[in-house]
């Protein structure tokens, strides 16, 4: 996650935050930074980012940037990104950035397009369970107009902000298994499809199962490309799932999960069986 050194105080319930460097925390400024005459609209991304429990994962975005004729996009200490946060802009309870800012690139006098990632470490302990759902997208840019970021004249630094921009829900990445049997079965006996639903924990890092999930048993005939639900059952208190039916053709079976706010569906890989 990106590193942002700290350069400006509280104004109001703006706090300006900058530079991606390590290098750390501004000293000795004095000021309140202007409201640059920015504006962000047309802002794209994923509508769902499916997070396990070690692998950073990466989502695009990209915003239409509208500017004054007194803002510079191609300076070099001009600064832009999308991130993502909970609870008010002013005063967000968390936010997830990018590990580097956005590129923009000049469509007009007036306009660029900018484009980047949001990058989510779950190895990093940087989500709790608690934070899968709903979150909301927000575009920033900010100017330092020559200021040294370490100690800035913070009247001459420029900033804007806006929320509202989009939302995207984060989501607690699933597992499905499947296994059928008896293979092979003979025609007209039961058959057993088990599996197990499974979610990340992302304070553990481990995947614990999904219990009292509606889980559908899933039949494609051999020879044919679409599975058909055959019933509807519920994953048990360790995520377990067990289904039955009738055998009757050579074919494929398998689970199926159709996902929350919180989990994506998912669906397992089907299992052959030969009915004689």
């Amino acid at each position: 996650m990106r590193i942002r050194a700290t350069v400006a105080a509280v104004s109001g319930a703006l706090a300006l935050s900058a530079l991606a460097v390590p290098a750390a925390h501004a000293t000795g400024s004095s000021g309140t930074p202007y409201t640059m005459d920015v504006s962000f609209s047309n802002l794209k991304i994923a509508s769902a980012i499916k997070v396990g429990t070690t692998n950073q994962v990466s989502t695009t975005y990209s915003y239409t940037l509208t500017h004054g004729a007194d803002v510079d996009v191609t300076a070099s200490d001009f600064f832009s990104d999308a991130y993502l946060y909970r609870g008010t802009l002013d005063d967000p309870s968390k936010t997830l950035e990018g590990d580097d800012f956005a590129t923009c690139t000049v469509t007009s006098s007036t306009t660029a397009t900018c484009t980047g990632t949001v990058d989510i470490h779950p190895g990093e302990g940087e989500l709790k369970n608690a934070d899968a759902g709903g979150w909301t997208v927000a575009a920033e840019a900010y100017a330092f107009n020559g200021q040294d970021p370490d100690n800035p004249d913070l009247s001459k630094v420029g900033f804007k902000d806006q929320g509202s921009l989009a939302t995207s829900n984060v989501q607690r990445y699933s597992k499905l298994t499947a296994n059928a049997g008896p293979e092979p079965v003979t025609k007209g006996k039961t058959l057993t499809t088990t599996g197990k639903l499974s979610r990340a924990n992302w304070e553990d890092g481990l995947y614990h199962g999904y219990t009292s999930q509606p889980v559908k048993l899933q039949f494609r005939k051999a020879g044919t490309t679409t599975y058909t639900t055959v019933k509807t059952v519920t994953s048990d208190s360790s995520g377990n799932v067990q289904a039955t039916a009738t055998a009757q053709y050579d074919g494929y079976w398998r689970l199926s999960f159709a996902g929350t706010s919180t989990t994506p569906a998912v669906s397992a890989t089907g299992d052959y069986v030969d009915v004689r």
